[in-house]
């Protein structure tokens, strides 16, 4: 590999305001820059936007930045795949058609210099919330997002809207490590290496950067969020680490 390759997640534009909003988004795009000239692919690992939803001809205003600098990235080569997250599940093939992202639903298992990489935005995954599996079944359904399509966006997105400034993300709750027989989503590594081996298991969600040594050569790395860490996963052919950006980096 003569280039990185790049993991980030969890950058809910859009919450808690549009003033604070902006201001993120204008850091990731300095991050984007600052990453571009030794970048070969970037993973964009979900909740990205706090919402998200595809009309036939509409999509929310506003992100134009980080679009623009996204195509631009993608016009240079850089291949590009954007995760579903549970903030933003409905996105289709917009961003397909107008930047060449690849979007991804669920998991993605790679392998780049004989490393294995198994991806996802981490929602839905290891043992309970019930609720959040039933509800995401249901959201993901063919049906709810025609019903969604039925309402006019202004109205449509303004629910959504109203509904996202609940979640944890615009209610700036502070997560803590429970300890790794507690995290969740490093129980759901440890079943798949039951079955098959990971180098590296990368997850976004939880809103809080980790780096947990599994065994036998397996890591569980969650690559944080942007709403405080400003945290993101640089993998550079021989390690996979976690760094952090500031508006001086």
């Amino acid at each position: 590999m003569d280039k990185n390759i790049y993991f980030a997640s969890d950058f809910h534009l859009g919450t808690p305001n549009y003033a604070e909003s902006r201001k993120r988004e204008e850091l990731i795009v300095r991050w984007l820059e600052f990453i571009a000239p030794n970048c070969s692919e970037l993973f964009l690992m979900g909740d990205i936007f706090d919402f998200w939803f595809e009309y036939a001809k509409v999509i929310p205003k506003g992100f134009i930045r980080l679009q623009g600098k996204l195509a631009a990235m993608a016009d240079a080569g850089i291949k590009i795949y954007f995760f579903k997250g549970n903030h933003d599940m409905w996105v289709r093939d917009y961003f397909t058609r107008e930047i060449g992202m690849q979007i991804v639903s669920d998991e993605l298992i790679i392998k780049r210099n004989n490393k294995k990489f198994y991806l996802h935005h981490g929602d839905g995954l290891g043992p309970g919330d019930a609720k959040y599996k039933f509800l995401r079944k249901i959201f993901r359904s063919k049906l709810c997002q025609w019903l969604f399509a039925r309402l006019h966006p202004n109205f449509g997105i303004g629910i959504a809207s109203g509904w996202s400034k609940g979640s944890r993300a615009a209610q700036k709750e502070k997560e803590v490590f429970l300890g790794e027989d507690q995290e969740w989503l490093a129980i759901y590594a440890k079943e798949q290496l039951q079955k098959e081996h990971f180098d590296y298991f990368i997850f976004g969600h939880r809103h809080l950067p980790l780096d947990l040594d599994l065994g036998n050569g397996s890591r569980y790395v969650n690559i944080g969020e942007w709403l405080e860490s400003c945290s993101y996963g640089v993998f550079d052919g021989v390690d996979l680490k976690l760094k952090y950006f500031t508006s001086t980096s």
